[in-house]
């Protein structure tokens, strides 16, 4: 016996446990690794051969033309952050994908040394 309530409940539940499945219920333990703008690219000398789950698929396959931060990679999967992360995790350990850290913004110069190539150049060519 159904209640009117029940296909309520059906969409209420199906965003929640969609991701519990995609990652077989596991949580990402040590988070240090993937921060939201850590770099993900594909392996170049990586497996070849494996099962994979779509979803692990799919994130090789956008991994596969460059470097990804991973909330690129969440904003093109449309799926959480902690599930994108989990697999990139997997991804990674089984030889799949590489990390990098971003890159680092540069130091600011200071004023004086830029003031002083301004003059050089203006002194050169003004």
């Amino acid at each position: 016996m159904t209640t009117p309530d029940e296909p309520e409940l059906e969409r209420e539940t199906a965003p929640l446990v969609r991701p519990y499945v995609i990652t077989n219920g596991r949580s990402l333990v040590d988070d240090h690794e993937f921060s939201l703008i850590t770099l993900v690219t594909a392996a170049v000398d990586g497996p070849r051969t494996g099962h994979l789950d779509p979803e692990k698929l799919r994130l090789l396959d956008l991994c596969a033309g460059g470097y990804l931060s991973v909330a690129e990679i969440a904003g093109h999967t449309n799926l959480p952050v902690g599930v994108v992360k989990i697999l990139l995790s997997d991804l990674t350990e089984e030889g799949f994908l590489m990390t990098r850290a971003p890159v680092p913004p540069a130091k600011l110069v200071e004023r004086h040394i830029l003031e002083e190539v301004l003059n050089g150049l203006q002194a050169r060519f003004g």
